[in-house]
């Protein structure tokens, strides 16, 4: 089964639509001036955009467990290195070579609930990233020097 992640909202995006609208509203429903009303409206518009608009976290398919991501850069010189150690372990990656080239990507896809991480290495096909290797599966104290 190929597993695929999709966004979703977490807790702390619902949370802070709520807030938004549930402070805006008091503003409005307050005996205050218009200007204070505007705000209140301005508040309770703004928490509905963000309701429908703000998704954080990721989800993997056919599961309702949330994962954070994290994207590192390399040069695409280090793709043979970078696909051997991610296939072993990935704590190995040279992180001195981040950020030198943007030809290869690695997403880490993390939970610290079910202490979870997946790791995939993508490579720079012009206009896109094509996956270049498989999700791996690792316990997360395996990618903790990844995801600071």
């Amino acid at each position: 089964m190929e597993k695929e992640f999709s966004r979703g909202r977490s807790a702390q995006d619902i949370i802070i639509s709520l807030i938004l609208v549930v402070f805006g509203a008091i503003l409005v429903a307050m005996p205050t001036s218009q200007s204070v009303n505007i705000l209140g409206f301005f508040m309770i518009f703004a928490g509905l955009i963000l309701l429908l608009v703000l998704r954080t976290c990721y989800k993997l398919d056919g599961t309702k467990e949330t994962y954070k991501k994290k994207e590192i850069y390399f040069a695409q010189s280090k793709r043979d290195a970078t696909a051997a150690a991610l296939a072993a372990n990935p704590s190995e990656i040279d992180l001195a070579e981040e950020n030198k080239g943007n030809g290869l990507r690695v997403d880490i896809f993390y939970s610290r609930k079910t202490d979870k991480a997946y790791c995939r290495l993508y490579e720079y096909i012009p206009y896109r990233y094509e996956p270049c290797t498989p999700y791996y599966e690792y316990p997360l104290s395996k990618v903790e020097n990844l995801i600071k």
